[in-house]
């Protein structure tokens, strides 16, 4: 064959499934902007009016900053290399990726919070409580309306591609719900302290914060790190695969891997012994139904010995 004169377009695996969320990247930075100015307000009013509360949200809000950077670092990386050779099943990954550093990053701003709680236990400060209640309740509008503006996008995504998680997405989504149970937090703390007495519930309810906060980031690093550890996938289901193809012919599936290479993407590797050999489309086609395998690799064996009759 003159392989100048073919094609074998039609043979090549398709990497190109790379997330491409734009309207998610530009939600994102809008929530940014929002994020960054609440953040240096909050620093800026819990250093003056002495709330543990109001500060302890403006420096978690500041690591969100950054955490949010990373998502959008994320999008633009796995857009600009959606086609790159150098990335074996594509850069779908990526959003997982920037999920995990987003986790990495809440667990920092859980214990930082929780440290510095701990000392304004030990050593109370004076609270200026109308001022830094007027600042933890602006801070709450906007963190509402930045979890709108992503929760809206994240079920519409997840929808369009059947209810699978853009990692990316989910974790500055994630990043938001938090930045607005710090900042219902705060509040409930300064009122307590201005109409009771309470002073100590300002640095306890850090300490709350830092609880919940830790627990989202740990359910976070559990979703993506198997993904990036390229753990077998339990969906699509591994059996229901195999019985797919063993319900033609003679076919028995010796082996077979699946793993999760995307928000929604799978890649699978398959071996099969038959005493009929069939073209390797026949056994993809097989496979049709299950929409979420994005990458097949089929090795089909012929076999002519006895032994390798198929056990009753």
């Amino acid at each position: 064959m003159n392989k100048n004169n073919h094609s074998i377009k039609s043979w090549e695996h398709d990497h190109s499934f790379a997330l491409h969320n734009q309207t998610g990247e530009r939600k994102t930075w809008y929530v940014l902007y929002l994020t960054a100015v609440v953040m240096l307000i909050e620093i800026l009013a819990g250093s003056l009016f002495g709330s543990m509360a109001l500060l302890a949200d403006g420096w978690h809000m500041g690591t969100h900053v950054a955490a949010f950077m990373i998502t959008l670092f994320a999008y633009r990386y796995a857009r600009k290399n959606a086609n790159n050779p150098a990335f074996t099943f594509g850069t779908g990954k990526v959003s997982v990726l920037g999920g995990f550093a987003s986790a990495v990053a809440l667990a920092v701003v859980a214990l930082v919070m929780a440290i510095e709680s701990i000392f304004r236990i030990v050593e109370p400060h004076s609270i200026q409580f109308n001022e830094a209640i007027g600042v933890a309740i602006l801070g709450l509008v906007v963190n509402l309306v930045s979890a709108f503006l992503l929760m809206d996008h994240h079920h519409e995504h997840a929808h369009e591609h059947g209810h699978s998680h853009d990692h990316n997405l989910r974790a500055a989504y994630m990043h938001v719900l938090a930045d607005a149970l710090t900042s219902v937090l705060a509040i409930v703390a300064l009122f307590a302290g201005k109409y009771f007495g309470w002073y100590w519930m300002d640095p306890t309810m850090g300490i709350v914060g830092a609880i919940i906060i830790a627990r989202w980031s740990f359910g976070l690093v559990r979703q993506t790190g198997p993904i990036l550890l390229d753990a077998s996938a339990t969906t699509p289901d591994k059996s229901a695969v195999v019985a797919a193809i063993e319900a033609d012919a003679d076919n028995q599936v010796v082996d077979c891997h699946i793993w999760q290479i995307g928000s929604n993407h799978y890649a699978l590797i398959l071996s099969i012994v038959t005493h009929s050999p069939n073209r390797v489309e026949h056994y993809k086609e097989l496979l049709s139904d299950f929409t979420s395998l994005e990458h097949i690799t089929v090795e089909v064996n012929e076999c002519r010995q006895p032994e390798c009759e198929r056990l009753a």
